[in-house]
């Protein structure tokens, strides 16, 4: 009796590994950051979500390397693979044609594969919403974008609210 609650307590605690119970609901995600795969996560259930899924989940961040460098990074990040480059030629970005290729470079490194857990993050949740749905259309089923981004969605004197930075977790400049 004792090895079968044993074996039943186990099997709980892998689920849970398996499946987070953190999310953010999916109803209140505005339409520019809905994604086809509708996971979602605020910055404030990030830090829980990777504790919970113990190294088995890449956090990237799509902004531009000077974005990093002008206003911070997640400390948590395992990796800057940005959506959008710019180069010299460039008069605005344009996509960035490695951006698959990078992920799946970056996942492969820390050992994990297409059936692991993606997190993203960008500034306001937008860009994470487009690079989400790019990493589902090459065919990554668990693949989280963080609604609020790194700042947040306010603009004016309410630049900068609402995001990571803003609710004093934990971050760093690259």
């Amino acid at each position: 009796m004792l090895n079968t609650l044993r074996i039943a307590a186990f099997a709980v605690a892998l689920l849970s590994l398996a499946a987070p119970c953190v999310a953010a609901d999916a109803s209140a995600v505005p339409e520019a950051k809905r994604t086809t795969l509708g996971l979602y996560l605020t910055s404030e259930e990030v830090p829980s979500f990777l504790a919970q899924t113990r190294g088995h989940t890449l956090f990237v961040d799509v902004r531009a390397p000077e974005e990093l460098a002008a206003t911070g990074v997640a400390t948590f990040v395992d990796a800057n693979v940005p959506l959008f480059v710019l180069s010299s030629a460039d008069v605005k970005p344009r996509p960035n044609p490695d951006f698959l290729a990078q992920v799946e470079s970056r996942l492969a490194a820390k050992g994990l594969t297409k059936a692991d857990v993606v997190v993203v993050i960008c500034r306001t949740g937008r860009r994470s919403a487009m690079a989400t749905n790019l990493l589902a259309e090459a065919g990554l089923t668990h693949v989280y974008s963080v609604i609020d981004g790194f700042m947040g969605d306010g603009e004016g004197a309410e630049a900068g609210t609402g995001g990571w930075r803003s609710k004093g977790l934990p971050w760093r400049y690259p």
